[in-house]
């Protein structure tokens, strides 16, 4: 995690978007995934709904987690549960997080464990790939440091 942290650190602060960002296990069509994102400072990952449970794990830096009601600052080790709702994340200096998130909407869709291993072994057509990537999932993490 560290390496994959410190290769999306430096992109982000190359880029203008002043972020990068990977899936590390889950995709679209898991109910759980986790990304690894960075944030150069200043930047910030804008309003998102959370769509079922979430947290996040700041690994390096600090951020600071908003909704419309309260705020909460995290900082390396700190982990911060996104409260229902919309919610913002900013960077004030440099971070990595793990964001974490159980989509609890895609639960009753879940196949049964057969067939999912089947569509993981089975491409849909040929030269598909396993969903991965910078993309950020719609979603993101109530704290548990204190509020600011």
């Amino acid at each position: 995690m560290t390496a994959i942290g410190r290769r999306h650190l430096d992109t982000a602060r190359r880029v203008t978007s002043g972020r990068s960002a990977s899936t590390v296990y889950g995709g679209h069509e898991h109910v759980l995934r986790q990304t690894v994102i960075a944030l150069a400072a200043g930047q910030e990952l804008n309003e998102h709904l959370n769509p079922g449970e979430a947290t996040v794990l700041v690994l390096t830096g600090r951020i600071r987690l908003a909704t419309q009601a309260d705020r909460w600052d995290g900082r390396d080790g700190d982990l911060l549960v996104v409260p229902p709702g919309l919610y913002s994340v900013m960077a004030t200096e440099d971070s990595v997080v793990l964001l974490t998130v159980a989509k609890t909407d895609r639960l009753h869709q879940r196949p049964d464990a057969g067939s999912a291993v089947r569509e993981m072994l089975e491409p849909k057509e040929e030269g598909d790939l396993p969903v991965s990537g910078s993309d950020l999932d719609e979603t993101a993490a109530p704290a548990l440091s204190e509020k600011s």
